[in-house]
């Protein structure tokens, strides 16, 4: 393990003014949002769309790094440049979504365990040949009527440690990523509940499993509550839970925390992303990690037409600058109407 190149790219992922696009749709998600613009998801068609966002002008001011998928991380642009050297050129670090998604934990109904630990050190190898310098592994946790169970916590903490360690053992920075679903009726009250497990749980596995923490990303939910519950939560109170649960929890070594937008709306996601980079002396870089909240403007724009490509591309640039304009606090609600 090469500790210092850890440090560098980890800091390059949190460096300021700058975020992380989730790109690592795999081939079923992605045909769900190709389906909502009628657009076939052929692998041509994908391979089209990964370009239009990767080579979009100007957003390596706005864009530190990339997920990808296995199949994305293997393509390459239209004048044959594979994309993770595409994207180095650029100074946009390329990385890699690694699970194998969440499967039904066995004797736990309603509870999910993430698989992919089965020959994980030879894919990352792999990776790494290819260009990736970080990749991601994704827990989920959903709250419901007497879930999460603590088993469930303790199995997916213990998984994503066994994740982090093998990645850095690969000189990887791994992105732990301990999703709390916004999908149910609980109130913000619960949800910090149940963050709070999570994460003291997360970083006691990643203790036990001798995790370099300058060396890593952490990728969690914000505090917010369920999109069913009939209280909903004020932009201020999900940046003040969601602070208040991470400096119990996040040790200061950890350079920054990149958070997912999780069903939020593009300018929810990035509203709570700039109240929270107002609070002051905080340990950590506070940056996002989107995929939707970054995606969703710009993907119904293109349309799969030819024609619409640069519009697509100016709404993900729009996005991405938003977005990078959070990270210093700097966006208010009803910019996005404004911007160009």
């Amino acid at each position: 393990m090469n500790r210092s190149e850890l440090e560098a790219v980890a800091a390059a992922m949190v460096a300021r003014d700058k975020g992380l696009l989730a790109a690592d749709e795999s081939t079923g998600t992605i045909k769900k949002r190709f389906d909502q613009i009628h657009v076939e998801s052929t692998e041509e068609q994908r391979r089209t769309y990964r370009e239009l966002l990767f080579t979009t002008p100007g957003i390596a001011q706005w864009i530190s790094g990339v997920i990808m998928f296995d199949e994305t991380i293997r393509q390459k642009t239209r004048d044959g440049v594979p994309f993770p050297q595409y994207l180095t050129k650029l100074g946009i670090v390329p990385g890699i979504k690694v699970d194998e998604g969440a499967k039904p934990l066995a004797q736990f109904p309603g509870e999910t365990i993430t698989e992919g630990l089965d020959g994980l050190r030879e894919r990352l190898i792999d990776y790494h040949r290819l260009g990736a310098r970080f990749a991601k592994w994704r827990a989920v946790i959903d709250i419901g009527e007497g879930i999460p169970s603590r088993f469930a916590i303790e199995a997916n903490a213990h998984a994503l440690a066994r994740y982090a360690a093998l990645c850095q053992e690969q000189d990887i920075v791994p992105i732990v990523e301990p999703e709390v679903l916004m999908d149910g009726a609980h109130t913000l009250e619960r949800c910090e509940q149940v963050t709070d497990a999570v994460l003291s749980t997360v970083f006691d596995q990643l203790a036990a499993h001798r995790i370099y923490l300058e060396g890593m990303i952490l990728k969690p939910n914000m505090v917010i509550a369920g999109k069913k519950s009939p209280v909903r939560s004020s932009p201020e109170q999900v940046a003040t839970a969601t602070i208040r649960c991470l400096k119990r929890h996040v040790p200061a070594a950890v350079p920054g925390i990149a958070f997912l937008s999780g069903g939020q709306t593009p300018a929810e996601a990035t509203t709570h992303l700039s109240l929270m980079n107002r609070s002051k002396g905080l340990p950590w870089q506070l940056s996002f990690s989107y995929g939707r909240a970054l995606q969703d403007a710009a993907l119904a724009a293109w349309s799969g037409k030819s024609a619409n490509f640069s519009a697509g591309q100016k709404e993900f640039h729009k996005w991405a600058r938003l977005n990078g304009m959070a990270r210093s606090g700097g966006f208010q609600p009803g910019m996005e109407q404004q911007a160009a």
